[in-house]
């Protein structure tokens, strides 16, 4: 089995890879039958230097290769027809600036791999760069408050050199006594959570944190079972939540109403309540001023996110009265950080997180008969089609869904 690490060719450039130099030995050394090639790459994190001192070959070989390992979507004019591709497509959600990507790859007989849907028999995915969306976008958070309110500057976080880097940045920042929300348990809350852990910050639980005043900044971690309720008054819990989002709404204000600086770290699935809606951002109580939106989700659950910002201008402002994008300085603003491939502004850290995962569950089942299935539910495409699993795409691939 010949594996080919392509180069990276979306815009904005991500530097990330599937394996890194020191990874890719070690795919080598368990796996005899495995096979290595890297494609030249100007703007990957580890250079060609470092894979050929690590005795991988680095070569435009790709047509040569059985399975190409990327991160970001390959453009339609780079796709090498009847190969196996793994990369984020970004269709499982039916985007629609993705549909010719998906056209395209059915078109040249690919056999495509997502890496977001690569998950073990209960549906919990294996290979993720959330820990680093999380670390990143608390950092980039906690940058913004100080911008908006002009108490600090931080440097940007593509600008230090690594978690560690930001940690240190971090722990010079001193903050008024603000409560800050965190929402979500997962990889991205968690990550996010981390950093808040390493400046120090004493955490709270929900009664103290909606009705006690402190005299230091203070943070509450929260999930679904505790910013959402039944509509019908019984009690649930998260199993019921994930499993009947229809039956709840949204229990979030009374956080909203004490709460400087949120972040939102969450996973929104379908037919779930908004945590917050565009009204409820004109209310006089809504109190917060600063959200950093790891989750992202466009017009979503988090409505004052209108839009994605980038790595370059990562933060904008939006004007709840109007609904309406201003400068994040203004003071009527709340200060709004949604960049969407946080990750990609600690490269080096991410990609070893997501090595680790990727050569530990999916390069092994290449060698053992894919016994787990783990390429099975990720395989999206075959032979020309959309395989069974992935078949409510069709109607997305036909263009008869918006």
């Amino acid at each position: 089995m010949k594996f080919g690490i392509i180069q990276e060719r979306k815009n904005p450039p991500d530097k990330r890879v599937v394996l890194s130099p020191a990874l890719c030995q070690s795919v080598l050394d368990k796996f005899p039958d495995a096979e290595l090639v890297v494609e030249p790459s100007p703007i990957r994190v580890f250079s060609d230097e470092e894979y050929t001192k690590a005795r991988i070959e680095v070569a435009s070989k790709m047509e040569n290769c059985d399975v190409l390992l990327g991160v970001k979507e390959v453009p339609i004019s780079a796709l090498i027809q009847n190969k196996k591709y793994f990369f984020f497509s970004h269709t499982i959600k039916k985007q629609s600036y993705n549909r010719d990507l998906l056209r395209a790859i059915l078109a040249k007989n690919i056999e495509l791999y997502d890496h977001e849907v690569i998950t073990n028999q209960n549906g919990q995915r294996l290979v993720a760069f959330g820990r680093y969306a999380g670390i990143v976008g608390a950092y980039n958070g906690i940058r913004a408050y100080g911008l908006k309110f002009e108490l600090f500057e931080l440097p940007k976080a593509e600008n230090l050199k690594d978690h560690a880097a930001l940690i240190t940045a971090l722990k010079e920042v001193h903050l008024p006594n603000i409560k800050v929300l965190l929402t979500g348990r997962g990889r991205v809350g968690n990550g996010a959570r981390e950093m808040l852990d390493a400046m120090k910050m004493r955490r709270v639980n929900v009664s103290e944190y909606l009705e006690d005043s402190f005299d230091e900044p203070v943070y509450c971690q929260i999930d679904a079972s505790e910013y959402n309720k039944r509509k019908d008054g019984v009690r649930g819990n998260k199993a019921d939540f994930f499993a009947n989002p229809e039956a709840y709404k949204s229990n979030f204000f009374r956080f909203a109403k004490v709460t400087d600086f949120y972040i939102a770290g969450h996973f929104y699935g379908d037919g779930a309540p908004f945590l917050y809606t565009r009204e409820d951002a004109k209310h006089s109580e809504f109190k917060i001023k600063v959200v950093a939106d790891v989750s992202c989700d466009i017009d979503g659950p988090v409505a004052t996110t209108i839009r994605p910002s980038t790595i370059a201008e990562p933060i904008y402002g939006y004007e709840p009265q109007s609904e309406r994008e201003v400068d994040f300085k203004d003071k009527g603003a709340i200060a709004v950080m949604a960049v969407d491939n946080l990750p990609a502004e600690l490269p080096r850290d991410a990609s070893d997180g997501f090595g680790e995962a990727f050569s530990k569950y999916v390069i092994p089942a290449f060698f053992n008969g894919d016994k787990d299935s783990i390429l099975d539910r990720a395989r999206m495409t075959s032979n020309g089609k959309l395989t069974k699993r992935y078949q409510y795409l069709q109607d997305y691939v036909d263009g008869n869904e918006n």
